[in-house]
């Protein structure tokens, strides 16, 4: 037997593929929306995918389960609570199957989602490993509260977190203390508020280490998973939804984008993504041009930024970046959004002035100060007084509430957000200055030197 981790650092993604070795037989699990890793794993070890089975529809990204059950012949397997549009083996409690040696059997953990499931690896009767999809996580368990309006079962927050609880004190918690844990999410994931940067665990450790497991009443585990969750990014119910139906084909579906030679005129009122580094941005851009810039984390600001019923333009600085930016979005199922991929800016007619620090420095009064870091960030380190704290996700929505009677400061944690904020306050503030403190931001935070 064989456990093959596969690891998408931008969405902070686990998949898995086991390996039955005397069968020579795959299964996967929670695969990523590029099915061609799982093709090559197979064909390295001369064997064939023969089951693929989702712990839930993923609100974070988009699944090839269909796809590559489709290339393959490979069993799908679902909850029935799922109520999937596509042909699947219904695979609940109670439920199990045999590849060689190896049987995967089926556990309902409600609480991240309604149709939650943990998939039990047991070798000669012997349980090895749990899949603990996004219900337990290492050092922190899923969130609650993504499945209030999407998904064919839909759930307050509050009856899912006790449902959380349940999950994993009467089923996760009562396997052996040596039983492998493998979740679907690491570090930085927005499907948890405090992951480990751990890949795997053990019963036993999480039993021992992890703040959701230690002996809390119903009612104080639900007040203390409800605090603090991050934001809700505005693709998550797009892709729960893309994931019941099951997503069209990776390749072909990324290479329908259409590439647009330098030059091409754009169709007016269509938002624009620009994706070039800030300081080339700021030189010259198109009007109303979104600075989401190329990054580790570009697909969830994409998604969290942009909502699924928005189509843009895509700008690169160059081919690559541009291919790769294409591929980034399909992930998140954002690929049909993209009316035309372009490197460089066709008519830059828009710049955005720099900041003068030191004048900033000496006098901050001067200027309305907007920090789009999230609320929990801003409560915890507050950097300049009687700032105006607008989340990024929600700034588009709300930057109304920017005073316009001084020069705007837009400020975020590091650098990377206040690009894409300052390029979203400025053409809404017509005729106010509008400037980014950008990586300056980290002079001001406790304990940094100034110049």
């Amino acid at each position: 037997m064989k456990i093959e981790q596969f690891e998408d650092k931008g969405l902070a993604h686990f998949s898995y593929a086991i390996l039955s070795e005397c069968a020579r037989e795959v299964v996967l699990i929670d695969p990523a929306r590029n099915p061609q890793p799982y093709y090559d794993y197979a064909k390295a070890n001369d064997a064939q995918i023969v089951s693929v089975i989702e712990t839930h529809p993923h609100a974070d990204f988009v699944s090839s389960h269909l796809e590559i059950a489709q290339r393959t012949g490979a069993t799908l397997c679902v909850s029935k609570l799922v109520g999937a549009d596509y042909d699947h083996v219904a695979f609940d409690e109670g439920d199990s199957f045999t590849v060689g040696q190896l049987t995967f059997r089926a556990l309902n953990t409600p609480g991240h989602s309604p149709d939650s499931l943990s998939i039990v690896l047991s070798r000669e009767g012997k349980d090895v490993a749990v899949f603990t999809g996004d219900t337990l996580f290492i050092g922190d368990v899923g969130r609650p509260d993504l499945r209030e309006s999407a998904g064919n079962h839909t759930a307050k927050r509050e009856e899912l977190a006790r449902q959380m609880y349940h999950s994993l004190r009467d089923k996760l918690m009562t396997l052996a203390d040596e039983v492998l844990v493998y979740p679907a999410h690491g570090a930085g994931s927005l499907c948890g508020k405090a992951l480990s940067g751990a890949n795997s665990s053990t019963i036993g450790a999480e039993k021992a280490g992890n703040y959701a497991l230690r002996p809390l009443s119903e009612e104080d585990f639900v007040q203390e998973l409800l605090a603090d969750q991050p934001f809700i990014p505005k693709y998550f119910g797009y892709d729960v939804a893309l994931n019941k139906a099951g997503a069209p084909a990776y390749a072909p579906s990324v290479q329908q984008v259409p590439r647009l030679a330098a030059g091409t005129k754009l169709e007016q009122g269509v938002l624009v993504v620009d994706t070039r580094p800030e300081a080339e941005f700021k030189q010259g851009h198109m009007e109303g041009a979104l600075n989401i810039q190329q990054g580790g984390k570009f697909e969830t600001w994409l998604g969290s930024i942009v909502g699924p019923n928005e189509p843009f333009y895509l700008v690169a600085a160059d081919q690559k970046t541009q291919e790769d930016l294409i591929q980034k979005a399909a992930k998140i199922g954002y690929e049909p959004l993209i009316k035309g991929a372009l490197i460089g800016t066709p008519a830059p007619t828009y710049t955005m002035p720099k900041l003068d620090v030191a004048t900033f420095r000496a006098h901050p009064e001067n200027y309305t100060i907007v920090d789009i870091r999230n609320e929990s960030e801003a409560k915890a380190e507050p950097l300049f007084a009687d700032a105006l704290n607008i989340p990024l996700p929600v700034l588009r929505e709300r930057v109304s509430e920017i005073p316009t009677t001084k020069p705007v400061v837009v400020h975020c944690a590091g650098g990377y957000r206040s690009a894409a904020g300052s390029s979203i306050v400025a053409p809404a503030l017509v005729g106010t200055p509008v400037f980014d403190l950008s990586e300056a931001v980290k002079s001001f935070q406790p304990g940094a030197a100034t110049h």
